[in-house]
């Protein structure tokens, strides 16, 4: 199953080579993806520190098309305030759709996406 690795792992494995071995796992065995909103919030900074060659390596990773439906993002955030649970950005509601519409598996450290696990009914990994 293809695994959609989030913004918060990839500054985490850049900035302190965390999640190293999972990381490297992922890539190894050809499962991680990306979609244009991740990669909009990482090469900004990847450019300005001109690492240039990590921009080409995460340009050339397997790209999912972000095709937003805006009432099942509206729906999210719904159920997310029936569920209490405030402050859920859109960009994480668009990767959520993004990996359901994919059948991907989301990995990521931002807690947001953990608290989604039910209310969404999305695969994460930590």
């Amino acid at each position: 199953m293809p695994v959609l690795v989030d913004t918060s792992v990839w500054i985490e494995y850049f900035r302190n080579g965390n999640h190293f071995e999972k990381l490297d796992f992922i890539i190894d065995e050809n499962l991680v993806v990306a979609n244009d909103l991740i990669l909009a919030e990482l090469v900004p900074f990847l450019i300005i520190r001109k690492q240039r060659k990590i921009i080409e390596l995460l340009n050339n990773i397997n790209k999912l098309q972000l095709h937003i439906k805006w009432d099942e993002i509206i729906d999210y955030q719904v159920k997310c305030l029936k569920e209490g649970i405030n402050g859920v950005g859109i960009p994480d509601l668009i990767i959520v759709q993004n990996a359901k519409q994919n059948d991907c598996e989301i990995y990521s450290t931002d807690n947001h996406f953990k608290l989604l696990k039910n209310i969404i009914n999305i695969k994460i990994t930590t």
